[in-house]
């Protein structure tokens, strides 16, 4: 048990060293700017000079966007809301909201060990599973 747990332990800690590692120091020194950060995107009309939201993104203390919300000029047209694994930092699932604040449709994530997504689940609001997307990687030597 102890000696499965160090394994554990061990495995997490190359997991997270290696998906820093597939960060370039400029991905590193752009997501450091965006810690706590919100963005708000205006519009104006040129005739009228009336100004109107067009979108918020929210970053977290880590510099990963959690939340963007677009809006029109009736209110809010989507949200999506999205959620990271701790280890890795990538992102494991996105819940995407409609004009009413209401779930449309949620996306998990499985990642390849390289960085590379490997599938995509999408559901219904109601949890039901609807499609499955599948990447493949193909490199050619043109």
């Amino acid at each position: 048990m102890k000696r499965f747990l160090t394994i554990s332990i061990l495995f997490s800690i190359l997991a997270s060293l290696s998906a820093q590692s597939l960060l370039t120091p400029e991905q590193l020194a752009k997501r450091e700017k965006k810690k706590n950060l919100t963005v708000k995107e205006w519009n104006t009309d040129a005739k009228t000079n009336t100004r109107w939201l067009d979108r918020i993104k929210i970053y977290d203390d880590q510099g990963r966007c959690v939340e963007e919300i677009e809006y029109a000029t009736y209110g809010q047209k989507w949200r999506i809301t999205s959620t990271y694994d701790d280890v890795t930092g990538k992102v494991i699932e996105e819940v995407e909201y409609n004009d009413r604040n209401r779930p449309v449709r949620i996306r998990k994530y499985e990642w390849n060990a390289d960085g590379t997504k490997a599938k995509q689940y999408n559901y219904l609001p109601n949890g039901k599973l609807y499609s499955v997307k599948v990447y493949e990687y193909i490199f050619s030597d043109k």
